[in-house]
């Protein structure tokens, strides 16, 4: 039972879903009643559905609700087919862990909480039957937290079976936990557990261990590409002791004991264990070898001497001689007939995780907007990542563990296995790529700004390198073995991919340097010995040439490999990934640059659409003249497509309003139609309707301007900056202006919204000029839409609900209308005094279909920008590529060392 932000649940309101699994999907919620955010749980639809298995359910969770524990998440009560819980703040261990072992003392502290509470609920008769560090919450205070308690019994099926079919493991389907004969999740299952047999509290102390051996030592105890891999370890895996502290040794010891009768009979032992001082030297456990007693030992041990020597040089040769190569295998990738793959500006659409496990890449959701999808190459489909809506520039961690992405000018990361999304910068718009160092540190590219270092637990960004004269971003970073050093593309303000350089910045010195001309999207994959190829494309064509890490050179000439690869038509960025074995994906051209293809349509309120410009095209924005009569379109922000154009409705044609090669953002209108005003990489630009004349420069500025709207008296033009180095967030401006024969005049710009400390964007003036309507991109939630007075803004109104975009005044009636999802919401309004006074908000279209960005004169219909597939683009079972082999290919083609 999906929900969206706005939808009651019983007396509950949805805010915003926070993960899905197979124990269901979770979303926070607003209780009115006691004023209180919570977690609801809704079930999966196996259980909601069974109305023998729902009763049981409600049996357990009344239980479940009888517990009352700091170290326990509540559950207070059962709501429609939902479990309403609970809502904690804070990270998970899991996303602690993530970021290196944790100290003993920390880990100490940590475990004797667990503890505490395992051993309440034990005591009680329940038993968690799903503990891994997923479920365990570190609140803002330190305090542990245990999630989901008892559910995997509760949700269990009573009528299944014998538990031998390791297919029903949760790990099969990536959602955490399923309920079915197997319960749990098979990294911290039990050996019993994972053998379908009686499940006891001693399930739960096994976890406990590997939990403790996971937060102690940075890494997961049982690890493999499958459930029934994973299951084979936890049954046959002997855990290495040596790798935590001496201290820690005797509790895992015997946590670990795959002999239930053997491990603690009680987790409160865990306890006095944990606070028993250690007295075990490091290897003391090690058995030593006995000394010698027999005359004939010396000769023996020449005798082993000799074979050993042998073996070692036998070993010696197979090791030091040339491996073969492997054939070179290509491989067509089936995503499936309905995936509709996305091209967003921000590095490439497809990426392999560092072990060639896992591909990623964006389509479009559920939601019907950009999402996450994971796929695992031992798997025959995908898993939507709950929580990446609009998701661009996806890297992975070094460890393949996590996601990072961008969306809605927020920088993140989500867990392979789902979960919620942790935010780590909050001023990211404009991204131009992000890598993962294997420190911890993230180093993240901004338009028109350059590259900086985060941690990947986040935190303040430190610059690295500002972008240079000339120069509109620094894109697809990445970090090279051994975080010396970072790999970048430049692109240039000319915007031609002929003009860019590959470039390498030596991270202790600050030293930047350049290693090859004209491709975008270079990526370094790794040979032997320090040596490797540098990979880089041009367009749709993918070269090669060899690169020394040492030296941070390349050596010989570039070679063209491939000539079909994808790239981005308003980016040239291409489609493609190197895994760290070799393993090399990319999407196929098809004979047309991917993606952002758009049609201009009408769209009434009844959700009829009509094609308003029949032309395809790489659209960023579109607005009618005052009139209705023609339309200024322009590229979208940080695009490149067809320029500023004017299309006249009337008689159907197609007028340029600029010829060079540039960045031409949102044309608007001026309030006769005579002239429009449009950003660009240099400020901003006007220039007349009607196509005489070249633009003129309104104001002169080495940062991205991109105009809002004019104002209806047409003696003031409100604008936002793209963030540059002297600021972490876009702001709203405006500036005085005025028109005469010779052209327009601008005075001195004023900052509009002083000390806000969030992104603002979009802003537009009231058809009386009085009020200014804008957008807020919020470090933490969604983007909103409000109202300020103008020019006194001392007021501020939020119109939108559950978030909001792209405003727009209706000419017709005192409304503002905005898009919330693919929904367009109106909001009337009144003026008290010096109020505004929004109504509720309504659905004025309930299925937008693409992004709204005007409405006619009459107020009766919306102009929309709709994607469209190229009739070139490939069928989506043949789009994704995938090469195993390739780096033999590239030494058999581009020998190393002359070798």
């Amino acid at each position: 039972m999906p929900l969206s932000p706005g939808d009651q649940l019983g007396h509950y309101k949805i805010q915003s879903m926070i993960g899905k699994g197979g124990m269901g999907e979770v979303y926070r919620a607003l209780d009115p009643k006691l004023e209180r955010d919570v977690a609801i749980k809704v079930l999966p639809d196996t259980v909601a559905n069974d109305p023998a298995r729902l009763a049981r359910f409600e049996r357990e969770a009344r239980v479940l609700a009888s517990l009352n524990h700091p170290g326990i998440a509540a559950i207070y009560g059962v709501e429609d087919h939902a479990l309403v819980m609970e809502l904690v703040p804070g990270p998970t261990l899991a996303d602690r862990i993530a970021q290196g072992p944790l100290p003993a003392a920390e880990a100490e502290e940590i475990l004797l909480q667990i503890a505490g509470a395992l051993e309440y609920a034990h005591e009680r008769g329940v038993v968690h039957r799903d503990l891994k560090p997923a479920n365990i919450k570190i609140d803002p205070e330190d305090k542990v937290k245990i999630l989901d308690f008892g559910l995997a019994k509760a949700l269990a099926d009573p009528s299944a079976g014998a538990a031998d079919d390791v297919t029903n493991s949760p790990t099969l389907t990536m959602g955490g936990t399923l309920a079915g004969t197997i319960l749990g999740t098979a990294a911290y299952m039990a050996p019993e557990q994972a053998r379908g047999k009686k499940v006891d509290k001693r399930a739960d102390i096994w976890a406990f261990g590997v939990v403790a051996w996971e937060m102690l030592t940075g890494q997961r105890l049982f690890q493999g590409e499958s459930a029934v891999e994973v299951l084979s370890k936890v049954l046959e895996h002997q855990p290495d002791l040596d790798r935590v502290p001496p201290k820690f040794r005797k509790l895992l010891a015997r946590c670990l004991n795959r002999n239930g009768k053997d491990r603690l009979r009680d987790i409160g032992e865990a306890r006095f264990l944990l606070q028993e001082p250690s007295t075990q030297p490091a290897g003391a456990d090690v058995p030593q070898p006995r000394a010698s007693r027999s005359g004939w030992m010396p000769w023996a041990v020449a005798g082993i001497a000799i074979l050993v020597a042998a073996a070692l040089g036998f070993g010696y040769y197979r090791a030091t001689r040339p491996a073969p190569l492997k054939p070179m295998v290509r491989l067509d990738v089936d995503l499936g007939p309905d995936v509709a793959l996305q091209s967003p500006a921000g590095s490439s659409t497809v990426i392999l995780s560092p072990d060639a496990s896992r591909l990623v890449y964006i389509a479009t959701g559920a939601s019907g907007v950009p999402s996450l999808f994971l796929r695992r190459f031992d798997q025959p489909t995908a898993t939507e990542l709950p929580g990446t809506q609009n998701a661009r520039s996806p890297f992975f961690s070094p460890d393949g563990q996590w996601v990072g992405f961008t969306a809605d000018g927020k920088l993140g990361k989500i867990s392979v296995e789902g979960g919620a999304v942790v935010p780590l910068r909050s001023d990211a718009a404009n991204s131009t790529g992000a890598s993962w160092g294997e420190d911890g540190s993230i180093i993240h590219g901004l338009l028109l700004r350059g590259l900086f270092s985060i941690p990947a637990a986040g935190g303040d960004p430190a610059p690295l390198l500002e972008v240079a004269n000339g120069e509109i971003g620094l894109q697809a970073p990445q970090i090279l073995p051994g975080g010396k050093a970072v790999l970048f593309a430049a692109d240039s303000t000319a915007l031609d991919p002929n003009n860019a350089t590959i470039d390498v910045l030596s991270l202790p010195d600050r030293l930047r340097k350049t290693v090859a001309s004209g491709g975008m999207s270079a990526r370094y994959l790794a040979g032997s010995d320090g040596a490797g190829y540098l990979l880089y494309a041009n367009r749709s064509t993918l070269f090669a040439v060899p690169f020394d890490l040492g030296t941070l050179e390349t050596r010989g000439t570039p070679l063209p490999l491939l000539d079909d690869v994808a790239y981005t038509a308003i980016s040239f960025e291409s489609q493609f990934d190197v895994s760290h074995d070799g393993t090399l994906v990319y999407r196929k051209a098809g004979g047309a640059a991917t993606g952002q293809t758009m049609t201009i349509q009408w769209l009434d309120a009844a959700g009829k659409s009509q094609p308003l410009a029949a032309k395809p095209g790489v659209y960023g924005t579109v607005h009618l003249s005052p009139d209705g009569k023609r339309l200024a379109v322009g590229d979208g922000q940080a695009a490149r497509g067809q320029g500023v154009q004017v299309y006249d409705l009337q008689r159907e044609t197609w007028s340029a309003l600029t010829f060079d090669r540039g960045l031409f953002i949102n044309p608007v209108w001026s309030p006769v139609g005579r002239h429009v005003v449009f950003g660009s990489t240099d400020g901003l630009l006007w220039t007349r309707a009607d196509g005489s004349g070249q633009p003129q420069q309104l104001i002169s500025a080495n940062l991205i301007h991109v105009p809002g709207s004019i104002s209806p008296d047409g003696k003031r033009v409100a604008y936002f900056t793209v963030g540059g180095q002297a600021t972490s967030v876009n702001q709203i401006w405006t500036v005085p202006v005025e028109e005469n024969g010779a052209g327009w005049k601008a005075g001195t710009p004023q900052r509009f919204l002083e000390d806000l400390g969030n992104s603002t964007t979009t802003p537009l003036f009231s058809p009386d000029g009085k009020w200014l309507a804008y957008q807020v991109n919020a470090a933490v939630g969604s983007p909103e839409v409000y109202v300020r007075a103008f020019p006194d803004n001392g007021g501020q109104w939020k119109i939108s609900t559950n978030g909001g975009t792209n405003p727009v005044w209706s000419r017709a009636a005192p409304e503002l209308l905005y898009q919330a999802g693919d929904q367009i919401m109106a909001v009337r309004y009144s003026v008290s005094g010096d109020a505004f006074v929004p109504e509720k908000s309504r659905v004025w279209a309930a299925h937008v279909g693409g992004t709204f960005q005007d409405l006619s004169p009459d107020g009766k219909r919306a102009v929309i920008l709709s994607p469209v597939d190229s009739p070139e683009t490939p069928t989506a079972e043949h789009e994704v590529v995938l090469i195993q082999n390739f780096l033999d290919e590239l030494k058999r083609r581009i020998p190393l060392n002359g070798n």
